[in-house]
């Protein structure tokens, strides 16, 4: 843990972000402390992905400011991963899934330095850690979902951040998947570092997570998940025109049973 422990990992300042002139977020403030497991929740279109993508510096916003450890993005690039959702990546690029990997290593190398020994060691390790170490040479389109989404963590966590993103990691894979991916994200926490998450299972919600952002364009709740994920504002937050509210609601009420945490 760095000497800025007692700093928020990540605060953002009134942040407003338009596409084509069409808001998509709204006048967004929050913060969020370090060491935590973030579950960003909201419905289709509520800006999760774009939170994301604007507090690392992907999309432009048209006001606010974001930090992380009370510093500007370009001060700790080094110290923030980011895994994007699987959809946005061509995975028909003729690359190894070493090679993938080992990009996590080009923000300390730069574009025109090969890795050495050791970053290819620590490759080789973190492809252990996901369970895809006897994949390691083959090509990225060989690779199930499941798969592809394993190597995607393998290459942030080769990074060795304290800040991580990702969007919806959970899309498209198995249980089995799904709680390995926990059980790393779980570690990390343990470590003191802190991990944003952007996921759409209400069921699970409250037992992976520890902290939660709740939106709809705007910001309707960020705190403890304990606190904030109740009926009011999983209705403000949904709406009562959404078909998934009901179940939500019941889940909130303890009229449902997920995968409890340990």
């Amino acid at each position: 843990m760095s000497s800025d422990k007692k700093m928020p990992a990540l605060v953002v300042d009134h942040l407003t972000v338009n596409y084509d002139k069409t808001p998509v977020l709204w006048d967004i403030s929050l913060k969020v402390p370090q060491g935590v497991l973030v579950g960003i929740m909201g419905p289709n279109g509520a800006g999760k992905s774009t939170l994301i993508k604007a507090a690392l510096g992907l999309v432009k916003p048209i006001s606010g400011r974001v930090e992380f450890f009370g510093l500007q993005l370009k001060q700790v690039r080094q110290r923030v991963a980011y895994v994007p959702q699987r959809e946005s990546v061509d995975w028909d690029f003729p690359i190894t899934v070493q090679d993938l990997v080992l990009m996590g290593r080009y923000g300390q190398l730069g574009l025109f330095h090969r890795p050495k020994e050791s970053d290819i060691t620590a490759a080789k390790h973190y492809l252990d850690v996901v369970g895809m170490s006897q994949y390691s040479q083959r090509q990225i389109s060989q690779l199930s979902g499941g798969q592809q989404q394993r190597v995607f963590i393998a290459r942030a966590l080769l990074q060795e951040a304290d800040i991580y993103f990702m969007d919806e990691p959970f899309a498209g894979v198995d249980l089995a998947t799904e709680t390995a991916i926990m059980q790393l994200l779980e570690d990390l926490k343990m470590k003191g570092k802190t991990v944003f998450v952007v996921h759409h299972d209400l069921n699970t919600m409250e037992h992976y997570f520890d902290w939660g952002i709740m939106l709809n364009m705007r910001l309707v709740a960020c705190g403890e998940i304990e606190k904030i994920f109740n009926p009011q504002t999983l209705n403000n937050t949904y709406g009562k025109s959404y078909a998934l509210l009901d179940e939500a609601l019941k889940l909130a009420q303890g009229k449902q049973i997920g995968i409890k945490r340990d």
